[in-house]
């Protein structure tokens, strides 16, 4: 079975990135597209008002609650866009699995991969609290990575 449309949500943590590097994997398989999604909180509205007073008018716009999010996705795309797979990014804020089941859904996702991580030891009988969101609430097939 090859993927089309594959959604991974990463937090930027060494273990996400193993979910991130086997989506790459299967969307590259598929040749089909990778969708990698991240959710911050909110940067405070006091943090934002510093940073746009050193900055000039016209480019103002771009420091939002968004802007680390939005750096650490352009860092992690750029380690698969040279393979040729075409890799989008979506920041979101808000509750991690609802940002992924959103992109899923926007984007016709065949696959939502997300990592294991928090779902070990004394734990293990309970899956974590995104995937097992995800896995309730998923438009579509879902792959849980083991990244521990």
């Amino acid at each position: 079975m090859s993927f089309q449309s594959i959604v991974v949500g990463t937090d930027g943590s060494d273990t996400a990135k193993k979910a991130v590097e086997r989506a790459a994997d299967l969307a590259r398989q598929g040749q089909g597209e990778l969708h990698i999604v991240m959710s911050a909180a909110a940067v405070p509205e006091a943090r934002l008002r510093s940073e746009r007073a050193g900055v000039p008018d016209d480019v103002a716009h771009t420091v939002n609650p968004n802007e680390d999010t939005e750096a650490a996705l352009k860092e992690e795309a750029e380690r698969y866009e040279g393979d040729g797979l075409k890799v989008h990014t979506h920041a979101k804020s808000g509750d991690p699995a609802d940002a992924i089941i959103d992109v899923a859904e926007s984007n016709g996702a065949d696959l939502i991969v997300v990592g294991n991580k928090g779902m070990t030891g004394a734990k293990r009988f309970f899956l974590g609290a995104v995937p097992n969101k995800i896995s309730h609430h998923a438009p579509c097939s879902v792959l849980i990575v083991r990244t521990t």
